[in-house]
C-alpha cells in the first residue's frame, strides 16, 4: 500500500508560511479538528480539497501528497504490463485482480483506475467466454458508474476522461438505461472538431507523412467498424448485404495493396459472417468458399508470432506485438470459430457436408 505523507508535509508547509491551524481551517473552511487530524495523519483531505491546499501552498498535488512521480510511473508500467498480457489472452479475472492492487497502491491514478474499470465492465460481456457473465453485469454496475464518474469529474488526462465517459455511457444503455447513456454520448466531441481532424495545421513538415497515414488508417477502421454495423446486425436484406461484402473485400485490397491480412482476427469473422449471408441465400458453394478464408485467417491468427510487421502504400509500415489483442475470451481463435460462430443455424442445411465437416476438422486438429 503506498505510504502517503500528506499530514507531515501539509505541517510543514503551513509553519513555512507562519499560519495556524485555525487560520489555515479558516482559509480552507473547514474545522480546526480537521486540519488537526489531516496533521496528525488520522485522516487524509476530501481528494476535491487537494487542489486548493496545492494551489494556496504554491506545490502540486503530488508533493503535497508526498508521491515520488518516477517510482509511481515505474510500478503504474508494471501494472499495465501484466494487465495487458492477462487482457490479451482473455483473463478478465486476472485483470481485475491485477487493477485492483494498482488501485490500492495508488488510489488517485487515473490510468489504473480506468483499466479497473474496463477490466469490471468486460466481465460483464455477454460475447466472451464469461459463464456468469450476467451475475458480474449486477454485481459490478454500481462501482462501474461511480470509477468512471469520478474519472469524469477529477481525470485530468482528456483521453482517459472521454475514454471512461464513452464506456460509461455504453455501459448504462446495456444496463437498459439508454437514455442516461445517450445523454452521456451526448457530451463527446463531433469527430469533426477532434484533434485527428484538425491538427495538420500544427505539424511540422516531417510530422506530416506519419500524421497523414495514421489518420487514414483510423478513418479506414472508423469506415470499417460502420460497415461491421451494418452486415452484422443485418440493417439490410441480404442480396444488399452481398454486395456490400463485395465492396468491403475491394475496400480491404486498396488499402493492403491486394494482400490479405491474415493475422487481423476481424478478417476471420468478417468471412465467417459473409458465409453466413451467402448460406442465407442458398448459396452454398460460396458460402463454403468463404469459411475457407475464414479457417484459414483463424489459424494464422492463432499462430501469429510474438510481433509482425506489415506495410502498404497507404499506411506505411506497422509493427503490432500479439498481446496488443485484447479479448475477455480465454479460447484459441479457432475454438471460438468452431464452437460459436460454425453453430449457427445459418450453416444448418450445409453442416453435414463433407466439406464443411474438414473445415471443422481443420480449426478442431490445429
Amino acid at each position: 500500500m503506498m505510504k502517503l505523507t500528506i499530514g507531515k508535509n501539509l505541517k510543514r508547509l503551513r509553519r513555512e508560511k507562519n499560519i495556524t491551524q485555525d487560520q489555515l481551517a479558516d482559509i480552507l473552511g473547514v474545522s480546526y479538528q480537521s486540519v488537526s487530524r489531516w496533521e496528525t495523519g488520522l485522516c487524509y483531505p476530501d481528494i476535491e480539497l487537494l487542489p486548493t491546499i496545492s494551489d494556496f501552498f504554491g506545490v502540486s498535488v503530488d508533493k503535497l501528497i508526498g508521491v515520488d512521480k518516477s517510482i509511481e510511473q515505474k510500478k503504474t508500467e508494471e501494472y499495465l504490463e501484466s494487465f495487458q498480457n492477462a487482457i490479451s489472452q482473455g483473463n478478465v479475472y486476472d485483470c481485475i485482480a491485477i487493477a485492483r492492487k494498482g488501485v490500492s497502491e495508488y488510489p488517485n491514478n487515473f490510468v489504473l483506475l480506468n483499466k479497473l474499470m474496463y477490466a469490471l465492465f468486460i466481465s460483464g460481456d455477454e460475447d466472451g467466454n464469461i459463464p456468469e457473465w450476467k451475475e458480474n453485469e449486477e454485481k459490478y454496475d454500481t462501482e462501474i458508474i461511480a470509477l468512471g464518474e469520478r474519472i469524469m469529474k477529477y481525470c485530468p488526462d482528456q483521453n482517459i476522461r472521454l475514454e471512461a465517459t464513452a464506456r460509461l455511457a455504453f455501459h448504462h444503455c446495456e444496463m437498459g438505461r439508454k437514455t442516461i447513456g445517450r445523454a452521456i454520448f451526448e457530451t463527446l466531441p463531433s469527430m469533426e472538431y477532434c484533434k485527428e481532424s484538425n491538427i495538420w495545421w500544427g505539424l511540422n513538415d516531417d510530422e506530416k507523412l506519419p500524421y497523414t497515414r495514421e489518420r487514414i488508417r483510423k478513418g479506414y477502421e472508423t469506415m470499417s467498424a460502420g460497415i461491421y454495423l451494418l452486415l452484422c446486425y443485418q440493417q439490410l436484406p441480404d442480396e444488399e448485404l452481398i454486395k456490400i461484402y463485395e465492396k468491403k473485400v475491394k475496400i480491404d485490397e486498396l488499402v493492403h495493396d491486394g494482400h490479405m491480412d491474415y493475422y487481423n482476427w476481424g478478417n476471420a469473422r468478417f468471412y465467417c459472417n459473409y458465409a453466413k449471408a451467402l448460406a442465407r441465400l442458398s448459396r452454398y458453394d460460396e458460402a463454403l468458399r468463404k469459411l475457407k478464408i475464414a479457417v484459414q485467417c483463424a489459424i494464422e491468427f492463432d499462430n501469429r508470432p510474438d510481433k509482425y510487421r506489415f506495410s502498404s502504400l497507404l499506411f506505411g509500415e506497422i509493427t503490432i506485438s500479439r498481446t496488443d489483442f485484447e479479448t475477455d475470451d480465454d479460447r484459441t481463435f479457432m475454438e471460438i470459430m468452431k464452437d460459436k460462430w460454425f453453430a449457427s443455424s445459418d450453416f444448418d442445411k450445409i453442416r453435414y457436408t463433407e466439406d464443411f465437416k474438414k473445415l471443422v476438422a481443420q480449426l478442431s486438429n490445429q
